[in-house]
């Protein structure tokens, strides 16, 4: 069985604590892997390697920092197929969607290229007699990222990418679940040129995010994950004093109008509902038709659909749609809820329940369902899933269906399919959610835009990646700057009047 490591200052480190989390694979069940679970004397180790590599860097000129991340982006495209493989190894999801993962990561690396245009500062000449006004984006120093199991490649990049980007060092805690890829990717970061030290990977649990949260030389900290642990994470961060940007939870409705193309929706509903087993914080779970007719002619659609989805493990290539969950645990907890949408009166009219897929029967596959009648007080509706689930709540009006998405706690992402141009400007003007879509299922914003919910989703004034990003992984420094003059009348210089 594979040992799983951390790297500090530009090593593998074999673990000390003596405890260890497995790391499963999830279409067979079996542990493939132990993954060491750092003390917090071994995350201050990381730390203390970054703070030395730090200084040098920061100093280094933005155009040099970008040559890093232009390389880093050749070697992504060169190991695309082998981090993929190493990431549907230990999460699940299908190769196509693996490569998707890595691919979106990419992509803000790429807008990192642009750091020198990103981190220009503001001059005002004459802005009082003699008096010159100007700012500089300068480095934070030691930041730091707690990173979730569902894309274990593509967050960890929107967060280092830009930290790296504007002369921080990082430290990287990612999930215990699936560690490999993380530290693939502090390799790779080092072969494009990225000095040693500067991007640590500390594999842990509570213990070593604490020390995270309480390390007076971290000054910044994101965090993507479940809404209670993005709230402990934001409220003992900002205590300490760091800057803090925490993502949580989500319950994404998707409103169906009657003049909607049904077809559309159904193929949008099956990618963004049960894609990647519907562990995305992006998925979309609830289904809002407008009028029982626009839900009859929706759940028509939806069924044959649903019933053709092909489950199974990552080696069978394009073949599947996709793949297992990431745990035993995380399968009992789909199920759990399932079980209390039918007692709670929802109509279940997809049973995945019985789901077995020959030779693979310890796996963690959850078969597709499909909820018909879902109310706002069954848990299916309120709780995150994060299964192939998908709950359809039926609206009697436009009116209804947005108070439903504007109701929810959770305000991370939303979308409407129509074709009335006057209904879709109205939703996106007055939906208080974060990224809404237009007959687009799931609106994750490019790497030039920023990422983030509102509402429970979101904790913190900046967003993920895209200008933002800069914004976070700086600090702005406003300098006054007064010159004597020493010219006199006719232009003669008087070099005395400097003395």
């Amino acid at each position: 069985m594979q040992e799983l490591t951390h790297y500090i200052n530009g090593q593998h480190v074999k673990g000390t604590s003596g405890r260890f989390l497995d790391v499963f694979n999830p279409a067979t069940g079996e542990v493939q892997a132990r993954c060491p679970l750092a003390s917090a004397e071994e995350l201050d180790q990381a730390v203390r390697a970054a703070a030395a590599a730090q200084p040098a860097w920061g100093a280094t000129n933005p155009q040099r920092r970008a040559r890093v991340m232009m390389e880093f982006v050749r070697l992504l495209n060169r190991d695309m197929d082998k981090l993929a493989e190493a990431l549907s190894r230990e999460h699940g999801k299908t190769l196509p969607d693996a490569k998707g993962d890595v691919q979106r990561g990419l992509e803000v690396v790429e807008y990192c290229i642009g750091a020198p245009q990103m981190l220009k500062g503001e001059f005002t000449d004459s802005a009082g007699p003699g008096i010159d006004m100007y700012s500089m984006r300068q480095p934070l120093g030691v930041t730091a990222g707690i990173t979730p199991f569902n894309f274990p490649a593509m967050i960890p990049m929107w967060m280092f990418a830009p930290a790296l980007a504007c002369g921080n060092a990082f430290i990287l805690k990612p999930s215990e679940r699936d560690p490999s890829v993380p530290l693939m990717l502090a390799e790779l970061m080092e072969e494009a040129g990225l000095p040693k030290g500067l991007l640590q990977v500390v594999n842990g649990d509570k213990v070593a995010v604490d020390a995270i949260l309480d390390h007076d030389v971290i000054q910044s900290i994101g965090f993507v994950g479940s809404t209670p642990i993005a709230q402990y994470i934001y409220g003992r961060g900002c205590s300490n004093g760091k800057r803090v940007q925490c993502f949580g939870g989500a319950k994404n409705h998707m409103i169906v109008m009657p003049d909607a193309d049904m077809d559309q929706a159904a193929d949008a509903l099956i990618g963004a509902g049960y894609g990647a087993a519907g562990e995305r914080c992006m998925a979309i779970s609830v289904a809002v038709p407008v009028g029982d007719e626009t839900a009859d002619r929706l759940i028509d659609k939806l069924v044959p659909r649903i019933e053709k989805l092909k489950v199974g493990p990552y080696t069978a290539g394009n073949d599947v749609d996709y793949g297992p969950v990431v745990t035993g645990e995380a399968k009992k907890r789909i199920l759990g809820l399932i079980e209390s949408g039918i007692a709670q009166g929802a109509d279940l009219v997809v049973d995945g329940r019985d789901f077995k897929l020959q030779g693979y029967e310890d796996g963690f596959f959850v078969g597709p369902h499909l909820f018909d009648r879902v109310t706002p007080d069954m848990d299916i509706y309120r709780q995150e899933i994060f299964g192939p689930v998908l709950s359809t709540v039926r609206a009697g009006s436009y009116k209804e269906a947005l108070k439903l998405a504007m109701d929810h706690e959770y305000g991370n992402g939303t979308a409407i399919f129509t074709r009335d141009g006057d209904a879709a400007r109205d939703f996106a003007a007055r939906i208080n959610i974060g990224m809404v879509g237009i007959n687009v299922p799931i609106p994750v914003p490019l790497a030039y835009h920023t990422f983030g919910g509102w509402k429970k989703s979101g904790f913190g004034d900046l967003n993920q990646h895209g200008p933002d990003a800069f914004k976070f992984y700086t600090r702005t420094k406003t300098v006054t700057a007064r010159w004597p003059s020493g010219i006199k009348e006719g232009g003669e210089f008087n070099f005395k009047a400097m003395d």
